[in-house]
């Protein structure tokens, strides 16, 4: 079972866990921990609620596990069965650990989004760079088709089943101006 008191005693495994360092997410804990009582008292205390407080199922995890099992979903996305399975969790209080806890965490740390309405292509420089502020670089890859190779090893790195031919991958970096900063040499990926 993964919980605080396991992840917490190996920091390097906790970073790449959560995408927080143990220093972070003990500042961001704390945080929470202090707002957490009103706005638990505010969540209970709404007008349409239905049942009495203190009815229905307390959680099975404490405030700090809840808050670990958000920054696993997030860095990880996992779907929530395989993420009950690791923090011996159901479904559901999977769900609705992370449903409750949320509007608190992003009022503290503003987490990511999903994305409902449909992307579309950034045309422009300035739009790339109004989604991505201080943007560097991009990074992409091409393939390019070549004559069916007569070694079989290399038919069967060349091949594309994207394309359904033989072919060599080329990456490209390019920077904001347009300028190809890296190309790798060919490749049969």
């Amino acid at each position: 079972m993964l919980n605080y008191a396991i992840l917490s005693k190996h920091p390097e495994h906790f970073k790449n866990f959560t995408g927080l360092t143990l220093e972070e997410f003990n500042t961001l804990n704390q945080q929470i921990t202090q707002k957490y009582e009103t706005y638990e008292q505010k969540r209970l205390t709404r007008e349409n609620r239905k049942r009495a407080i203190g009815a229905g199922q307390p959680f099975k995890l404490n405030l700090t596990d809840r808050l670990l099992l958000i920054f696993l979903y997030y860095r990880l996305y996992t779907s929530s069965t395989l993420l009950g399975y690791l923090v011996n969790l159901s479904q559901t209080s999977v769900l609705k650990s992370i449903r409750k806890l949320e509007p608190l965490v992003n009022q503290v740390q503003p987490t990511p989004n999903k994305q409902t309405q449909k992307q579309t292509r950034l045309q422009t420089i300035s739009e790339v760079e109004a989604m991505f502020p201080g943007f560097a670089a991009f990074i992409g890859a091409t393939e390019q088709e070549i004559p069916r190779p007569k070694n079989k090893k290399k038919r069967k790195t060349h091949y594309s089943g994207k394309k359904k031919k033989h072919t060599v991958k080329t990456q490209l970096t390019v920077n904001k101006t347009g300028l190809i900063v890296y190309k790798s040499p060919h490749g049969g990926w």
